[in-house]
């Protein structure tokens, strides 16, 4: 049975002058993919998928080379639309962040409502997996992945957002979307 591997990026450098949308791995997080790209070793896929920023396609990147594999970028592969939301105390964001899955239709986050980011989510992955046969992997953000675990596979989406470190995974089996593995640390 295809799997889809939903794969939550390495550890970016945060800069609060920079909107975080734009940010890069550092040292730290080139380690965690280089660490993530062995243990995906086991799944199949014959390429990678990746939201267009940099932190998310440095680690598909990462990730692709032992496979010599090549990457593609989707544009709305991308994270919870959050470009006006300032730099936030950590405390005040993750308030914010359940807020948003505990009232999903309604806009207490960034630009898009949790419903209209799964929807744009939702519809690019299921784009990506009637384009491939077999296991499909794509480099994403955590809040979509949350989103689509909870609507596709019932999985509680703030606790799985709060245990996906930097980086992390869950695949999915694509019939009947059941929970095959969750990597909340690599």
């Amino acid at each position: 049975m295809a799997k889809l591997i939903l794969i939550k990026h390495a550890r970016p450098e945060v800069d609060p002058a920079v909107a975080s949308e734009e940010w890069r791995l550092g040292a730290e997080g080139r380690d965690g993919a280089k660490r993530l790209a062995g243990r995906l070793a086991s799944y199949e896929f014959a390429r990678l998928y990746s939201s267009a920023e940099p932190k998310a396609l440095e680690t598909a990147q990462i990730v692709a080379r032992p496979r010599d594999l090549s990457v593609l970028e989707h544009p709305d592969l991308h994270e919870h639309d959050r470009r006006n939301v300032p730099h936030m105390a950590s405390r005040e964001f993750i308030s914010m962040v359940a807020l948003f899955f505990n009232q999903p239709d309604e806009l207490v986050l960034g630009e898009e409502t949790a419903d209209e980011a799964y929807a744009r989510f939702g519809e690019a992955v299921d784009g990506v997996l009637a384009k491939e046969a077999g296991d499909v992997a794509i480099v994403t953000h955590g809040t979509v992945i949350s989103l689509f675990a909870q609507r596709r596979a019932g999985v509680e989406p703030f606790g799985l957002w709060r245990r996906m470190g930097l980086p992390s995974y869950i695949v999915l089996e694509t019939e009947g979307w059941g929970v095959v593995e969750v990597c909340e640390r690599v």
